[in-house]
Formats: structure tokens, C-alpha cells, sequence
């Protein structure tokens, strides 16, 4: 029985099991359905939604204009206020057919922007699908997958914008533009639409303007690779100003050609050996038939516009607002084609840029002198023109020192004989040495060695990092860059926006010359830099404060304009010695002198130098000045004044004693001549005061009436140099008098004093300056007898140990306790100079005398003070006074 019953009780167990199995299966099954269903409705949805939303950005595409293809639209540009300027449009061009293109540049633009146009129908999925998975990984519009097809209707009919709307409408039009057009047709288009930077468009005309060829089949492969290299970024890539970056841009197109089968590797490798320089041909000019102008500066907007927004100024129809001053560019226009500063030497070239110093927007480009005749030359203000000289200290060498060391103005350096750390020795200017110097004053003064002194204490690394947020640009730098000796020039637009970020605060804004370009389709594009903090705030300041000096007593003195606050610094540079050789020319010659200089209002960088090399090219010591001329000139031109430079609470600025390492506070007994006020970074200011001595008081002070003369002789000792200090001799009497004289010397003559009055004499000692006085004087009493007493008889006057000699002639014989010197008494003054000599008592005697700055005394020289219409002559040891 009991074997029955596990038998039945296993049996309805396993029958429970085999129910259970496949319920569990049934679910799975019903789980699997329903993912596969849900999936099923989101693709369809999403399909669904994603017609829906094509249909939606389609809808306001732009109609397929076939005249915009072919009949271009002007562009028309504005200044600040918002006035027409001038309009780009009609411009000469050489068109081409497809007939016209060689296989080899169809190949390299082919290898290089759309590989697979001959497979595609104006959209290349396989391409795109590539840019969108990088989009997804680094953000919209990482990556481009635009075909050629594409990418002239981006040219023709859309803004620039990179927007999903956007890119669903060039997509569209690129599908329909294929349904119009042949593919040689659209290429066609393309290469006579596209932007081969100097101005030039079209593929024809940038071959006659790179390589002189007017005819396409002469085209080599390496010329052809650079220009189907060029559109990317035309500027960037211009192989006139940056042949570099043209090489290594032309040499991706030989390899993008090698790779795709259009050539061997061995014919890439043989065309990569070919020199950019010896591609190209002498730099055109522009010619036009109707000028335009401003030029220098609606060139840079064409350089703006076209590298940011990828678009044809002269087709495309756009307004394009700017950041000009007409009247600023009309200013350094006449300036610089005048002839009231220059020369008459040849090839004799400047150059200005003006930006506003707060938002970095330009406000005049002088691009150059003499070139009237001209559109789009080249352009000096903004293009590469030379080293950069001492303008680059406060760049690399002392506002890296300050932003990371937090060195002090006061920061003590010594100028003395130094080398490079490869041993090469570095000279000053003037071949000279100073000495130890704080950095405010080897700035001011230029000391080269000061310079690369900081440069070296801050490190090349952090000073590179530190002037690349300024906008230089630099790959690696040498400490020769201490200094200026850069092994690429820079442009006078560089440098001021470079500058322009001491004078804001430490922030920096690239200097723009477009704020906006609106499309035809009303659609804007905000063209205006974002700001960027390029140092501390104690960084900017204190780097604007010394170069304030610079402009106040430095080498900069002839930049000053007066009523402004005007902080910049001079710059020039000299000729390699192998260079200066070639060309006959001295080893100190001169190519290019500099002045950059900003006020809270305006920065402006200015350079002259030539336009070639040649025996001639050295600039005269005159010519070296005409950048602080020209400086001057300009912004007494446009800037109206203002408020300072608002020194942030980071730092802090206090009298320091001159020549003190590290630095001391002045003390209270300091002389002024010896104080200098310093700014710090606050809390690395010193603690220390300098310990200067109080004067020591004078002693054995004598007072004696002369009756003859009627004359009261004051005489007093000083155990100490007399070389620094003078005195302060302080008078009054029981009648109410007061006066206070100074004095050089030990005695003072006082001449006519009150009869029967009560005389209290006090001297005290002070400072050359006036700011430092003895803490206790010297006294002396003296009652002078009334006529009364005098009325019998005349006594001796006290000899006290001196002589008087002068004329018996009944009047003031001017009294001389050396036995030296005379007077007339003419009732007129005699006045030679020397000591305190030329002192006036006014009529209301509590007042203190007028002092004469001449302390030059010399023994035996006669001078007068002149009271009412009395004449006082005064002895070589002091001076006469007369009491009323």
C-alpha cells in the first residue's frame, strides 16, 4: 500500500511540474511578443514622426532658384551706427566649364571633398552615417558629411547655421538640385563658386592669381592639390601668409589622392617635395574699376564673414553689419597717406589698428601708405609684418611673473652682464648696464636682460600658455622671444588685441570687425567673440600701472597724450647679422619700430617699418619715432577722456623706499625723493619699514642785534652733513609778528626789526623735500632796543665771534658774517641767486614765504628778498630778511 501511494503522490507531483513548465513557457513566448510588438510600433512611429518632421523642415525650405545659381546677389555692409558703407557685388570673374577642369584637378577635389560624387544622387548615406555617429559622440555638428552636391546649395540658398533644420533642407535640395543637374554641371558650379581666400573666388581665377596660369590644363599635381585643398579654410590655409599650414594641408590632399587610387603613393611622396614658395608667384593687387572704401578694413570683414560663415560676400546677398568708426577710419586713413610725419625714404611703410579697448571690437584698419590706387593690397595692419621687439615683454616676460609668480612692481632685478642658458650673451639696447632695478623701472627703461630674467624665472611653458590666451598664436617658444626675436612676425592687429586685454581687466576679446551678418531669408548669424578671462584681474592691473610709467617717464614719453591715461610700450627690432651683410647695412640697423598703447577707451598698435629688404631699409632715429607720433595723433583724435583704470581689490599699492630688496614700507622719517609708490597682490604685501633716521636737531643757536644795521644775525650749528637736509627757522615777538623762512645754511640776516619787541627764535631741522623735521628745534630770545634806547648813542654791534664788512653809507649795509659780500641799497633787488636766497616775506606776516627752488648756494653770491620796495642783500651763509 504504501509503495501505491508514493506512486500516486510522484505522479500528480511530476504532473504539477510538466503544468507549471509550460505555463512558464507560454509567458516567455507572451513577453517576447509583446517587446517585439512595442519595438514593431516605435519604428513605426518613429518613421512616422521622422516624415512628419522632414515634411515640417522641408516645408520653408527655400525654393530651387536656378538664378541664384548663376546671377549672384550684392552683399551690402554697415558701419557701427548702422549707416550703408559700401556694397560687394559684380566682381570679375573668369568662368569655366567642365570642359576646361584637367583630371587632375577634378581628381585632387574629388579625393578631397566627395570620393563617391559619382555614386551618390546628391546625398552620400555611407558618408553621413559616418559624421552622424561622430556626432553623437562629440556633439552636433562635429563632424560634416556633405557632399559636393551639397555643398552648393549651402553656397546658393542656405544660411550657415548648423541646425537639424538645416541639414534636413540641404538635403532635400541636394536630392532635387541632382534631378535638374548633370554631375559635371554641379561641379562646374561648385569650383567657379567657391572661396580661394585674398579675394579671390572661383577656381580659375585663384590659378592666375597663385601660379599665373591662366589656362587649367597647365595645372601640376602639386598645384592642383593645393587648390582643392584651399576651400576648407581659405584663410588659414592662404599659402602667401601662412605657407606652413598651406603645405601640410596641400599635402593631406596628395595622400587623400594616393588613397583613393587617383594617384600612386610614389607620384604623392615626389609632389610632397615641391616648396610651397616656389609654387606661387609674386602677391597681385587688386585693381578695381570703382574703389572701395575703407579697404583695409572691409578686407578683414571678408576674411570674417567667409571664415566663419562659409559664404560669398559678392553673391550671396547678405547685410553685414560692423563694428567701424567712419570717422576714425577716415582719420588714420590722411594720416598715414600724409606727409607731415614721414619721410620721403623709399619703401617707407605703417600701420594702425584701433579697437575699442572694452569690447574688442575694430574700429579702423590703416592698412598701409600710399596705396589709394588699390583694393585689397597688402593688408599691414593685419597680416604679419614683422618681429614685435621689446612689445613683447609685457606678454612673455613680466605678466607671466606677475600671474604666476605674483611678483611685485617693486620686484628687484639686476641688469648687469648675462647670457642665453646656451651660453650665447644677450645685451641691452645701449650696451650698458644698470645695475639692480625693480621691474617697473627695467620695463620703463627697456633692459633686455631684466626681461629674460622673468621669462626664465616664470618658465617657457607657463609664459606661452599665458600669451596664447592673448591671442599670439605660438607653438613653442625660446627665450630669445624674451626680447621680441619670434621666428614668425606679427600684425599690428595682434598686438592690440593683445594689449587691450591689460587694459580690460584681464579679459580678453579676439578683435572682430563684424557683430552680425543677416541672409536673404532674414535668418542672423552673431559673429562677435565670446569674452574670455585670459589672467587675474592684479595681473592686468599692475602690468597697465608700469606701463603707465613707460608712457610718464620711460622710453614712451612722445605717445603721452594729456587728459588721458595712456599706458603702452615702444618696440624695435634689428637685423639678423647675416641679413644686415646682404644688404650692406649696419649691424645696429633698424627694420621695424613699434608703439602699443591702450586708454580705458581705445588700444591701438603701431608699426612702421618697409616693404622690402633692400640697403635703405633702416630706419633713422626720427623714423624710430613716428609710431609714438602717429599714436599720439590718433587717440588725441578719438578719445574723449575718462575715468582711470580701476585698480581692483586684489591689489594693494604703497610707498616703498627706493632700493630696498625685498622691499620695505616707507617709513615716517623716509625722504620723499626716496619713496616710490608700488602695487602688490594683496597679502604678499611687505610688512617691513624701512628704518630712516629723524634729522638730528641744530644746536648753539645765537641771536644778536646789530644797531649799524639794524639787523638782527641768527647763527647755529649742525653736527651732520648738510648735504641732504635744510631748515626752518621760525620767528615771532611779543607784538603779535609771525613769519617762518627757510634756510640752506647756519645763519640767516633779519633785517629791520621792530624796536622794543621781544624776539622768539626757533630752527628746526628738515629734509631737502620739506616732509621730514626735526623733532625738537633750536631756541634763541632777543629783545630789541626801542629808538629811545638808541637815540644817544650807536654801540658796536655784537661781533659774536664774526666780522662785518659792507658799505658805511647810513643804510642796510647787508650784514655778512664771513666777511664776504656787500649790497647796494638802491631800493632795487640784486638778485644772483643761491641758497635760500630770493625768499618774499608777504605783508601779512602769518603767512610762510614763497621758496625758491634753487638751492645751488655758493659762498660769496648776493641775493635779496624784496619787501614793500626795500632791497636786502644776504651774505653767502644766509639770507636777510626784513620784518615790517
Amino acid at each position: 500500500m504504501s509503495g501505491d501511494y508514493r506512486s500516486r503522490v510522484e505522479r500528480k507531483q511530476a504532473t504539477k511540474q510538466v503544468k507549471s513548465k509550460k505555463a512558464k513557457k507560454r509567458k516567455t513566448k507572451s513577453a517576447f511578443k509583446m517587446i517585439v510588438l512595442t519595438l514593431v510600433i516605435f519604428m513605426m512611429l518613429s518613421i512616422i514622426g521622422g516624415i512628419a518632421a522632414f515634411a515640417y523642415f522641408v516645408k520653408d525650405a527655400p525654393p530651387l532658384d536656378e538664378a541664384k545659381i548663376k546671377d549672384p546677389l550684392s552683399s551690402t555692409i554697415y558701419d557701427m551706427n548702422g549707416r550703408k558703407i559700401a556694397e560687394l557685388g559684380g566682381q570679375k570673374r573668369t568662368y569655366i566649364s567642365y570642359s576646361d577642369i584637367p583630371k587632375v584637378l577634378e581628381n585632387a577635389v574629388l579625393a578631397t571633398e566627395d570620393a563617391r560624387f559619382y555614386q551618390h544622387h546628391g546625398v552620400d548615406f555611407i558618408r553621413l552615417g559616418g559624421a552622424v555617429l561622430a556626432n553623437f559622440k562629440e556633439g552636433f555638428g562635429a563632424e560634416g558629411g556633405s557632399t559636393i552636391t551639397q555643398q552648393v546649395v549651402k553656397l546658393t540658398f542656405l544660411s550657415r547655421e548648423k541646425t537639424l533644420k538645416r541639414k534636413v533642407q540641404e538635403l532635400w535640395l541636394a536630392l532635387r538640385l541632382e534631378q535638374k543637374y548633370s554631375k559635371h554641371e554641379i561641379l562646374e558650379i561648385y569650383l567657379n563658386k567657391i572661396y580661394y581666400s585674398n579675394g579671390v573666388y572661383g577656381v580659375a581665377k585663384a590659378a592666375e592669381y597663385y601660379f599665373g596660369k591662366t589656362n587649367l590644363k597647365d595645372l601640376t599635381l602639386p598645384e592642383a592639390a593645393l587648390l582643392a585643398g584651399l576651400p576648407q579654410s581659405p584663410n588659414n590655409y592662404n599659402p602667401y601668409e601662412r605657407p606652413e599650414a598651406a603645405k601640410q594641408r596641400r599635402d593631406i590632399v596628395l595622400s587623400l589622392m594616393a588613397e583613393h587610387g587617383f594617384i600612386t603613393k610614389e607620384e604623392a611622396e615626389k609632389a610632397k617635395q615641391v616648396p610651397i614658395q616656389s609654387m606661387l608667384v609674386d602677391r597681385k593687387k587688386h585693381n578695381q574699376s570703382a574703389a572701395i572704401p575703407y579697404d583695409s578694413f572691409i578686407d578683414e570683414v571678408i576674411k570674417e564673414v567667409t571664415d566663419q560663415a562659409n559664404v560669398n560676400v559678392y553673391e550671396d546677398g547678405l547685410k553685414i553689419y560692423t563694428t567701424l568708426d567712419p570717422d576714425a577710419q577716415s582719420y588714420v586713413e590722411d594720416l598715414l597717406n600724409s606727409n607731415d610725419l614721414f619721410t620721403d625714404k623709399k619703401d617707407l611703410q605703417a600701420a594702425i589698428a584701433l579697437i575699442d579697448t572694452k569690447t574688442g571690437e575694430i574700429r579702423a584698419l590703416g592698412g598701409g601708405r600710399n596705396e589709394e590706387d588699390v583694393t585689397f593690397g597688402f593688408n599691414y595692419a593685419t597680416q604679419r609684418v614683422g618681429q614685435p621687439g621689446s612689445t613683447i615683454k609685457p606678454i612673455l616676460d613680466y605678466g607671466p611673473a606677475i600671474e604666476y609668480l605674483q611678483w611685485s612692481t617693486a620686484h628687484q632685478l639686476v641688469d648687469e652682464p648675462y647670457q642665453y642658458s646656451n651660453g650665447t650673451p644677450i645685451k641691452n639696447w645701449n650696451g650698458t648696464y644698470e645695475g639692480p632695478m625693480t621691474m617697473r623701472m627695467a620695463l620703463a627703461k627697456s633692459r633686455n636682460i631684466p626681461a629674460l630674467k622673468a621669462l626664465q624665472a616664470v618658465g617657457l611653458e607657463r609664459a606661452k600658455q599665458f600669451a596664447n590666451k592673448l591671442g599670439m598664436g605660438f607653438d613653442k617658444i625660446y627665450e630669445s622671444y624674451a626680447i621680441g626675436g619670434l621666428e614668425k612676425g606679427v600684425s599690428p592687429l595682434q598686438m592690440a588685441g593683445a594689449y587691450s586685454a591689460f587694459g580690460n581687466n584681464g579679459v580678453y576679446i579676439k578683435p572682430h570687425a563684424v557683430t552680425k551678418i543677416v541672409f536673404p531669408d532674414n535668418t542672423e548669424m552673431d559673429l562677435t567673440p565670446k569674452p574670455k578671462v585670459a589672467m587675474k584681474d592684479y595681473t592686468a592691473y599692475m602690468i597697465t600701472d608700469m606701463l603707465k610709467t613707460v608712457v610718464q617717464s620711460g622710453t614712451g614719453t612722445l605717445a603721452n597724450v594729456p587728459g588721458l591715461h595712456v599706458a603702452g610700450k615702444t618696440g624695435t627690432t634689428n637685423y639678423p647679422e647675416d641679413v644686415a651683410r646682404q644688404y650692406g647695412l649696419p649691424s645696429n640697423a633698424v627694420p621695424d619700430s613699434w608703439f602699443v598703447g591702450y586708454t580705458p577707451n581705445y588700444t591701438a598698435a603701431v608699426w612702421t617699418g618697409f616693404s622690402k629688404r633692400s640697403s635703405t631699409a633702416n630706419l633713422s632715429i626720427y623714423e624710430q619715432k613716428l609710431p609714438r607720433l602717429l599714436f599720439k595723433k590718433v587717440m588725441a583724435h578719438v578719445d574723449r577722456g575718462g575715468e582711470d583704470f580701476p585698480m581692483p581689490k586684489s591689489v594693494v599699492k604703497l610707498p616703498i623706499k627706493k632700493g630696498s630688496n625685498p622691499p620695505q614700507l616707507a617709513g615716517k622719517f623716509t625722504p620723499k625723493d626716496e619713496i616710490a609708490y608700488e602695487c602688490f597682490v594683496r597679502g604678499s604685501e611687505p610688512t617691513e619699514t624701512a628704518k630712516d633716521e629723524q634729522p638730528i636737531a641744530p644746536t648753539n643757536l645765537q641771536a644778536t642785534y646789530d644797531p649799524a644795521a639794524d639787523a638782527i644775525s641768527l647763527t647755529w650749528q649742525y653736527d651732520n652733513d648738510l648735504e641732504n637736509v635744510a631748515f626752518e627757522v621760525r620767528i615771532k615777538n611779543d607784538k603779535g609778528e609771525t613769519a617762518v623762512l627757510p634756510a640752506t645754511n647756519l645763519s640767516l640776516t633779519i633785517s629791520r626789526p621792530t624796536k622794543g619787541a621781544v624776539y622768539t627764535f626757533e630752527v628746526y631741522t628738515i629734509s631737502k623735500d620739506g616732509q621730514v623735521k626735526s623733532e625738537q628745534p633750536a631756541t634763541a630770545t632777543l629783545q630789541v632796543p626801542d629808538d629811545q634806547q638808541n637815540s644817544e648813542t650807536t654801540p658796536p654791534p655784537e661781533q659774536n665771534g664774526n666780522n662785518n664788512n659792507g658799505s658805511t653809507d647810513g643804510t642796510n649795509n647787508g650784514s655778512n658774517n664771513n666777511g664776504n659780500g656787500g649790497s647796494n641799497s638802491s631800493g632795487e633787488q640784486n638778485s644772483n641767486g643761491g641758497g635760500t636766497d630770493g625768499n618774499t616775506i608777504p605783508t601779512n606776516p602769518t603767512t610762510p614765504p614763497t621758496q625758491n627752488n634753487d638751492n645751488n648756494n655758493t659762498t660769496g653770491s648776493n641775493s635779496t628778498n624784496r619787501i614793500g620796495k626795500s632791497l636786502l642783500p644776504s651774505s653767502g651763509d644766509g639770507s636777510t630778511i626784513s620784518i615790517p
